[in-house]
């Protein structure tokens, strides 16, 4: 299955957080896009994260990524005090397919992403490792402009992982 992963970090050593997520799936990446600094968002007041998409190919159910990467959250004693609060590491699984792209209600893992189309800093970084992403048949660059011109601006790329 091939999977679409947005990582980010607003905590401790961010590059060293999203460096250890790349080396976790390293033999499976297919695609990664650059580091980008992105402001919070839904909640403002906390320091800019760290962004980054994977695009990986795994011999997994979205299940068992999901838990994957959520033991890379706890690994990185990520604490989930506030929704959209600051965080150590977050590691979403916005989309997978196989080779069509899946799609669940499940409350556990909402697939795609419930709020993948409207984040900048999924759909930026997406975009940068797949010029020809798609998102629930939407094109993702089509989708990138549908979302507030400041916002998108505000997502810089600042290196590679």
């Amino acid at each position: 299955m091939r999977a679409v992963l947005s990582i980010g970090s607003n905590m401790d050593d961010r590059w060293a957080l999203l460096r250890g997520v790349r080396d976790e799936f390293a033999a499976e990446i297919v695609a990664a896009s650059p580091v980008y600094s992105t402001p919070p968002w839904g909640v403002t007041d906390q320091d800019e994260f760290l962004n980054a998409v994977l695009i990986v190919d795994v011999d997994q159910t979205p299940l068992e990524l999901l838990r994957r990467g959520q033991r890379l959250e706890e690994a990185a004693e990520r604490v989930r005090v506030r929704r959209w609060g600051p965080r150590t590491l977050d590691v979403d699984v916005v989309t997978v397919s196989d080779p069509e792209e899946i799609t669940s209600d499940d409350p556990v893992l909402t697939l795609p992403h419930p709020h993948a189309h409207e984040r900048a800093f999924v759909l930026v970084p997406w975009l940068a490792a797949d010029p020809e992403a798609t998102l629930g048949g939407r094109g993702v660059g089509k989708l990138l402009a549908t979302l507030d011109p400041d916002e998108v601006a505000g997502i810089v790329e600042v290196g590679e992982l």
